[in-house]
């Protein structure tokens, strides 16, 4: 893996089963950072181009992105790789990090190892025969875990009222659907069952890391939680009243009304509430990326 400028080497990503039990023995030794020195080392690079800063600030990362890169073993791809992909996503975040906005370094940086990470899956699928639109990449990433959350068999196709409610829930069309579940079967995933050797000693799965969250990650998933959460009020502002009413009681509720009773509610008839429902949620989602953009937390490209 090549080194951004400026930035040190770091430990190379493990190659084969053993190497990666090698390697998450040994970023497990780089100390976690306070905030104050994670701080601190993050104004030395950002103002002076400090090596050891900047070294500093990526070891002790190096877990983290460890950690993300297990969430995408799913694909079938190589660990080795996906870590790589991940840390050369951190090492961006930490040229681009600016401490003086008041987060921490991992919030910001989980975003750009995750896009590091996802592009890289999507090169190694293919996915350019089919298209690698936002709506295309949003139905790669959540189409398994939506499948899990109903019940659906990994390696068929699924029922038909199953791709209505997922393309409706994504924004994408049925078909859209339907040739990305065939298209990832076909890809298979990688078992974490498989033996490490031939005499049947451990498992694939007896390599991952500790599943408990990382103090990095806890602290990254709460500030996001936050942001998003104070994102989504702002951006709620930019809707009428009656916009705001409709999407609350369809999207942000517990227990969603039914298009009949807002019908009756508003003197409008479902197919209106509806056309309503889909605008006001444009609307937001264009507010929330403009709001997220603004603030840079989210990388560009």
């Amino acid at each position: 893996m090549s080194n951004e400028s400026n930035l040190p080497a770091i430990p190379s990503a493990p190659t084969g089963e053993a190497g990666l039990n090698r390697y998450m023995s040994e970023i497990k030794k780089f100390p976690m950072l306070t905030a104050e020195q994670e701080y601190m080392l993050a104004k030395r690079y950002a103002e002076h181009q400090d090596p050891d800063a900047a070294r500093q600030l990526v070891t002790s990362h190096l877990r983290l992105v460890a950690k993300i890169a297990m969430g995408y073993r799913g694909y079938g791809l190589p660990m080795s790789e996906l870590i790589s992909e991940g840390n050369i996503g951190l090492m961006q975040g930490v040229k681009k990090f600016e401490p003086e906005r008041g987060f921490r370094l991992a919030t910001y940086a989980m975003w750009w190892i995750k896009a590091s990470i996802q592009e890289f899956i999507l090169r190694s699928w293919s996915l350019v025969k089919m298209g690698t639109t936002a709506a295309q990449k949003k139905l790669f990433f959540n189409l398994r875990r939506m499948k899990k959350n109903i019940d659906a068999f990994e390696d068929s196709d699924l029922h038909p009222d199953d791709v209505k409610a997922i393309a409706t829930h994504l924004g994408v069309s049925e078909q859209d659907v339907v040739n990305m579940n065939r298209r990832m079967m076909m890809g298979g995933d990688a078992s974490l069952n498989v033996s490490l050797n031939e005499e049947g000693e451990g498992q694939w799965q007896d390599l991952l890391a500790d599943g408990g969250p990382l103090q990095d990650e806890t602290v990254a998933e709460a500030q996001e939680a936050g942001w998003r959460h104070a994102m989504l009020g702002e951006a709620m502002q930019g809707l009428n009243e009656r916009e705001r009413a409709i999407l609350i009681e369809r999207r942000l509720t517990d227990e969603p009304k039914t298009l009949e009773e807002l019908s009756q509610t508003y003197n409008v008839s479902r197919e209106r509430v509806r056309q309503i429902e889909v605008r006001a949620f444009e609307k937001l989602q264009k507010a929330m990326q403009k709001i997220a953009g603004d603030r840079h937390l989210l990388p560009a490209g």
